[in-house]
């Protein structure tokens, strides 16, 4: 595994204020909320995804989230997660976030998980309440992570990844260690 840590910048990435799809139970729109407020002790369901970028050798990138952040900070997790706007579509959310959290362009987005849905309850005891599609992506690029969003980031062999999740999922986000199998049981690291 290839470990960097992110340096400070500024960039300006990550900057304005965002807006959150607001879902029923069936996972159809139901309103926008602004993202600062939802995530709560009872967070609304709403849309979000999540990727996994492979890079230009095979191997998978995972992020280290920053110590800043509200919610698992310090927490290793996939390559970026996100919420699409209200008027954009989730390849379209995909391709921004990367871009804001990573500094990378995306030579190929595919949807995996195409019904991934969660919960979770961090230690903070704020609520992760998501309809979260799981995408994988492919880039070219040399990350340089907002470190207001990420810690460190690492290049891992999707073989170690699979079994970090299985052996150790506490080490990693709920999400991941959730997503992580049924990526391996559905579909190799590829688009």
């Amino acid at each position: 595994m290839t470990q960097q840590t992110s340096a400070p910048a500024e960039n300006g990435r990550g900057a304005g204020r965002e807006f959150v799809v607001l879902l029923d139970e069936e996972h159809e729109p139901v309103g926008v909320a602004d993202k600062a407020t939802v995530h709560t002790e009872d967070t609304p369901l709403h849309l979000a995804f999540s990727c996994y970028v492979v890079g230009p050798d095979g191997r998978v990138l995972l992020t280290r989230r920053a110590l800043g952040k509200t919610t698992w900070p310090g927490v290793w997790t996939n390559s970026c997660c996100g919420h699409p706007s209200p008027e954009e579509t989730m390849t379209e959310a995909v391709r921004r976030r990367v871009r804001q959290e990573l500094g990378i362009g995306l030579t190929e987005v595919a949807e995996a998980l195409p019904d991934f849905r969660y919960r979770a309850v961090s230690a903070e005891g704020i609520v992760e309440n998501e309809f979260c599609p799981v995408f994988w992506a492919r880039t070219e690029d040399t990350p340089d992570p907002d470190p207001g969003e990420i810690a460190e980031f690492a290049w891992a062999a999707w073989p170690d990844v699979v079994a970090l999740a299985e052996r150790t999922p506490w080490l990693i986000s709920p999400w991941a260690a959730e997503q992580v199998p049924r990526l391996a049981a559905d579909r190799p690291p590829a688009v």
